[in-house]
């Protein structure tokens, strides 16, 4: 019996101070303490009991074994009456119109017919619009983060996703190759992988996808027609270390690198489809068609979080998403509605709370043009970027989701998508480890 303390006491030391490695390894200093601290008083007792070879009875064998026991057994249970009884949204029946985007607002000039006109028809906006326009502004010099090299290096990654914006489209080539769904899927989620994506998936391209009307390219105001049959989606990593400075300037570095890849990736892809014979547009910053967010998920890439972010398995909302629309035949994947992110996300208001404008909401999901979701005050938010200088990023980086995909977080999140306890737990605990605020 005295060896089973010993053995017992060791496991409990070991994963505690693995659990800690990692952790001094994410550069997080206050989880690593924790952990080691917690490896040391847990096992202390069992290594007691061994070297005094104090006689164990039932109540102590109880206690120090059958409790931990049952509380590990409970926690791998797959158990989760809760999630089931989520209410899972409708699918968007309306189309978003661009032209009521914050960054579609930003570029209406004040005085010209256009500025005029857009607040005519949406006099609602004028007040809140005005407020935001009296800030700095995204990357400016007066604003709070300024750095004169982060914010330059930032501005040439956006610069150079700009010079991209032409060969987001052209004509596919007249020699149509054919090939095996089957077959180009595998080979297009295998290239993006090896180019860089850290993941990929295929919708059917819905009217709900597309924007209604173009906010940010010409003609301003056009409708924006269903030209393609398919939609591929991917995601590229935003290097975790550099998130966790939100909202300073290597965030937003971070954030232009990030949107510089997706694009590159995205043009590239589309230049191959057409050359196979098939029409194809890259959506990229600046110059979309389309919500990425909304086809990303419905490529079985995550599911959407009360931040308004795509939340991935892995990653959490540390991603930026490239979209292709193509008429090349595809095989899709299936979307299925994650319950256990929404019910994580209801619980744990980690970003409502860390959001330095109040942007992100408290409140339950509510009923919006037959959609069921949280809603952001965009305004809000694009404000404090106008103040900031930097696209801010806080809520991204406190999200227990954002944790760097290794074997402690990996199971974490396997744990938690089983189990309504363990999601509880895993909300508390994520407090005690990295601390509820998580400032600069």
């Amino acid at each position: 019996m005295l060896y089973a303390f010993l053995i017992f006491g060791s496991l409990i030391l070991f994963f505690f101070f693995s659990a800690a490695i990692i952790s001094l390894r994410e550069k997080e200093t206050r989880a690593s303490y924790i952990f080691f601290t917690a490896g040391f008083l847990l096992s202390v007792p069992y290594f007691l009991f061994y070297v005094f070879e104090v006689p164990a009875n039932v109540f102590v064998i109880l206690i120090f074994f059958g409790l931990p026991a049952l509380i590990f057994l409970f926690l791998l249970f797959p158990f989760d009456p809760v999630a089931k009884r989520i209410e899972i949204s409708p699918r968007p029946s309306h189309r978003f119109d661009e032209r009521d985007i914050m960054f579609s607002r930003r570029r209406l000039k004040p005085g010209t017919a256009r500025f005029e006109d857009y607040y005519r028809a949406h006099p609602e906006k004028k007040v809140l619009d005005d407020e935001w326009r009296r800030k700095p502004g995204l990357l400016n010099p007066k604003s709070r983060f300024y750095d004169p090299v982060w914010f330059s290096a930032s501005e040439s990654s956006f610069d150079t996703v700009e010079i991209l914006h032409p060969y987001v489209n052209g004509v596919a080539d007249k020699n149509r190759q054919n090939f095996d769904p089957q077959k180009i899927t595998a080979f297009i989620k295998d290239w993006l992988l090896r180019s860089g994506a850290h993941s990929v998936g295929v919708t059917v391209l819905q009217d709900y996808h597309l924007y209604s009307h173009l906010g940010r390219q010409e003609p301003y105001g056009a409708e924006v027609l269903k030209e393609h049959r398919f939609a591929v989606a991917f995601t590229a990593e935003m290097d975790k270390e550099t998130v966790d400075h939100a909202p300073l300037a290597p965030t937003v570095l971070e954030s232009a690198d990030q949107y510089l890849k997706v694009g590159v990736l995205a043009v590239k892809l589309a230049a191959f489809i057409r050359r196979s014979g098939y029409p194809a547009r890259a959506h990229i910053d600046g110059n979309y068609r389309l919500i990425c967010p909304l086809a990303a998920r419905d490529a079985g890439l995550g599911e959407i979080g009360r931040m308004g972010l795509l939340i991935t398995p892995e990653l959490g909302p540390r991603v930026r998403i490239g979209v292709v629309t193509t008429d090349l035949p595809l095989i899709t994947d299936s979307y299925k509605p994650d319950s256990t992110v929404i019910d994580f996300c209801s619980r744990c208001l980690k970003c409502a709370d860390n959001c330095p404008s109040k942007a992100i909401s408290f409140d339950d999901r509510k009923f919006e043009q037959g959609v069921l979701r949280w809603k952001i005050n965009p305004e809000a938010c694009f404000g404090y970027w106008s103040s900031a200088g930097t696209d801010c990023a806080r809520c991204m980086k406190v999200c227990p989701y954002s944790h760097p995909d290794n074997l402690l977080h990996r199971t974490t999140r396997a744990v938690i998508k089983r189990n309504f306890f363990a999601r509880y737990l895993a909300i508390k605990m994520d407090d005690v480890f990295y601390g509820r605020k998580r400032l600069p």
